[in-house]
């Protein structure tokens, strides 16, 4: 069966997870188990709510790389639209304004093809060691989630980013435990705005 056809059977609602690696879950040993997208999926079981994860991570990712392969993505149909991009942006120094840009674009595509979709933003944060760029970064957020009645996650890594035990050895990437802590994190946004729908 093709796999458009496979869509097409299940007929449960869609929650896409659009990111970069984070989402993806590298350098996890089985990343489409352990990853918090999967835990969502779990949760979401358990809750017997009618909804589908689809992970569209990809490690590397830029705000301009998701803004390029978005049409791609979107060829499914999407109910729930969970924006998780701008890390790599932020530890390249990009330009915000750029940043802001580009992730506009990519929400304002989403919903283009999919006018009733949910749009989630997951906010990220950059060392304080960055200073003022660092500011500025955090503060990009809420306003773009407000700008388009989105929920927001304020904060992807809460209690996970700067803390060893729930990194890997680069301390940067989540490990097991520490998606743990972020799909906690995620379902306390997402779970009361699946269960209002």
């Amino acid at each position: 069966m093709a796999l458009a056809a496979v869509i097409r059977a299940d007929e449960r609602a869609t929650i896409l997870f659009y990111g970069d690696s984070l989402t993806a879950g590298y350098g996890l040993n089985d990343s489409t188990i352990s990853a918090f997208p999967a835990l969502i999926q779990n949760k979401i079981d358990a809750a017997e709510l009618p909804y589908r994860v689809v992970n569209a991570g990809l490690s590397g990712e830029t705000s301009a790389g998701g803004l390029r392969r978005i049409n791609w993505v979107l060829r499914q149909p999407v109910d729930v639209f969970v924006l998780e991009l701008g890390a790599n942006d932020g530890l390249r120094g990009l330009p915000l304004d750029v940043l802001r840009n580009n992730l506009q674009q990519t929400i304002d595509r989403v919903l283009a093809k999919n006018p009733q979709a949910q749009i989630v933003v997951a906010g990220m944060r950059m060392p304080t060691s960055m200073g003022e760029y660092a500011a500025n970064f955090d503060a990009l957020f809420a306003p773009l989630a407000e700008a388009n009645n989105a929920a927001l996650i304020p904060f992807l890594l809460e209690d996970v980013g700067g803390v060893p035990e729930m990194n890997l050895p680069d301390g940067i990437h989540p490990n097991i435990a520490g998606h743990q802590r972020v799909a906690e994190t995620v379902w306390a946004v997402l779970e009361p705005l699946l269960k209002n729908s």
